[in-house]
C-alpha cells in the first residue's frame, strides 16, 4: 500500500515529504526508543513514535524507513523537519494516541 493512501485513510497530516507519498509501506513500527528501532525495524515501514527530536530522522535514515508518523499530537521541531528535508524522510502527524494508530495501520495493512 503507498503512503499517500495510509496517510489519507488514518487522516493524518503530512508535516513534510509529500512527494515521497508514492513510496509503499511495508507495516510499521511502535516504538519511542531509539536503539529499539534502530535494532529491529524493517527497511519501508511506517515509524510511531511520540520523540519528535532530530535524531528520529537519523534513525529512519538508518533503517530506511517509508516515513515517521508522530502519534498523539506530538509536533517535531524545525531543526527535525529541517533535517528530514536534507535526507528525503517524510514526516507525519496525527492525534491519535500511539496504541490506536498503531492498530488503525495493521487492520489497514490486513486488508
Amino acid at each position: 500500500m503507498k503512503l499517500k493512501e495510509v496517510a489519507e485513510k488514518l487522516n493524518c497530516t503530512v508535516i513534510w515529504g509529500q512527494e515521497g507519498l508514492e513510496q509503499d509501506c511495508a507495516g510499521g513500527y511502535v516504538s519511542d526508543l531509539l536503539s529499539d528501532v534502530a535494532g529491529h525495524a524493517q527497511e519501508g515501514q511506517i515509524w510511531l513514535t511520540i520523540q519528535t527530536h532530530v535524531n528520529v530522522v537519523a534513525v529512519a535514515l538508518l533503517r530506511n524507513l517509508a516515513a515517521i508518523l508522530f502519534t498523539a499530537g506530538a509536533i517535531p521541531g524545525r531543526e527535525t523537519i529541517k533535517k528530514a528535508k536534507e535526507e528525503g524522510i517524510v514526516l507525519l502527524g496525527t492525534d491519535l494516541p500511539t496504541f490506536e494508530a498503531g492498530g488503525r495501520l495493521y487492520l489497514l495493512l490486513r486488508e
